[in-house]
């Protein structure tokens, strides 16, 4: 039985198998082994894009309707909410089901295998709360099955990311995965024995990169389209500030699509005519009018990347505005985004105490993820588990890498 483990991201996917007992990432576009969860509906060709073809249909201008961190949506009630795309009234559960059916496509189409079987990685928690937590596995499993899918199995994704770390450590070490996704960030606690791991603990919590995107939008580039200015009421002198809501909409990359609908730009538009500042608020207008929240959202997490090195980061905003640009230190960026590192730290921590260890035992620390690359993650993190060397091999694939291993023994 073939078997295929797949890493359904919130940025990017990837899948593979194990070849004589080795990982093997497939390609599934050109010869790139990752995949950008993304889609675009293209008005044009009447197609819905995937990867990076839709990447590069918003970034071209294309005509449709762009879409990512889809993961996130898993368990809430727009799952399930029909609408048109395309002259086709659809769920977002179909959404994630055509991605995963392309993304089986391709495994197939570059392997000659059929795969009728997945082994998927999920997070430890999707959510904090309970039902919705369950909810968003029963919304993940009915996709893989409209995919095409026979059965669907899941592992969670630090635990395929211990697997695939195993190696790294000396028999009796004891690592502990840090896995920093894009909309989640979770930990195994492992021990090494024998051919295998044993696991100790896993936890999970619903912060992730798109959080610190978010928290860097909200920071630096929100102010420049309104947030926090003064809107005059429409009779008297008096003021008030700008609704927060849509600015915390506009900066969180699963929401920003939902923006497009008349009421937002109605909203948009009042508020630029009463507006103490107004050139701020006609920019929000010309974002919503001319969809430009993704726009926004890539050069947001590109000035992330570049501040990382320790240097300045430009959001570079030329797209709503000729010359419109926030360059963004190091010591800002990361006075951002201390709080969100901090509590991944803590969270870190309560899956110590999950397993009744002391984090001084920890010898190895396995970061795991995008975001887990950035320095004040570090910062955060090593100081609580001063005993581990640090490792980033494979931050990107592990939980990829893991899957394909963990694939072969799944539906025995």
């Amino acid at each position: 039985m073939a078997v295929l483990g797949v890493d359904f991201g919130t940025s990017n996917s990837a899948a593979g198998i194990a070849r004589d007992g080795v990982p093997w990432l497939i390609p599934l576009e050109a010869e790139g082994v990752t995949l950008p969860t993304a889609v675009f509906f293209d008005v044009d060709t009447q197609k819905m894009l995937i990867g990076s073809a839709a990447g590069d249909a918003l970034l071209a201008g294309e005509e449709g309707r762009y879409m990512r961190a889809l993961k996130s949506l898993l368990g809430s009630a727009l799952m399930r909410e029909r609408r048109m795309f395309l002259g086709e009234r659809l769920d977002f559960i179909d959404i994630v089901a055509r991605f995963l059916a392309r993304l089986k496509q391709a495994a197939e189409s570059a392997t000659g295998e059929r795969f009728e079987h997945a082994l998927s990685g999920r997070p430890v928690r999707f959510h904090g709360d309970d039902a919705r937590n369950a909810q968003a596995e029963v919304d993940l499993r009915e996709a893989y099955m409209r995919a095409g899918f026979d059965d669907v199995r899941f592992m969670y994704e630090p635990e395929a990311a211990a697997l695939a770390n195993r190696d790294v450590l000396a028999a009796g070490d004891l690592g502990l995965v840090v896995d920093i996704g894009g909309g989640t960030s979770d930990f195994t606690l492992f021990r090494t024995g024998g051919a295998g791991i044993d696991i100790l603990a896993s936890h999970g919590v619903r912060i992730g990169g798109t959080d610190f995107d978010r928290k860097v939008s909200l920071d630096f580039v929100m102010p420049l389209l309104g947030r926090g200015s003064e809107i005059r009421h429409a009779f008297g002198k008096d003021t008030h500030a700008a609704p927060a809501t849509i600015f915390n909409d506009l900066a969180t990359w699963q929401k920003i699509q939902f923006l497009y609908a008349p009421d937002s730009r109605r909203l948009a538009r009042d508020l630029a005519q009463y507006a103490v500042e107004p050139a701020r608020l006609a920019r929000l207008v010309s974002v919503l009018e001319d969809e430009l929240g993704h726009d926004i959202a890539f050069a947001v997490e590109a000035g992330k990347i570049a501040a990382n090195g320790g240097g300045d980061g430009q959001i570079d905003l030329r797209v709503v505005e000729r010359g419109l640009a926030v360059t963004v230190g190091a010591s800002q960026m990361g006075a951002a985004l201390r709080d969100l590192a901090g509590e991944t730290g803590a969270q870190a921590v309560r899956t110590m105490a999950d397993a009744g260890i002391a984090p001084e035992a920890v010898t190895h620390l396995i970061f795991v993820g995008g975001s887990s690359l950035m320095e004040v993650v570090e910062e955060a993190l090593h100081p609580l588990f001063p005993e581990a060397a640090l490792h980033r091999g494979s931050a990107l694939t592990a939980i990829a890498d893991g899957l394909a291993l963990g694939a072969e023994g799944a539906f025995l």
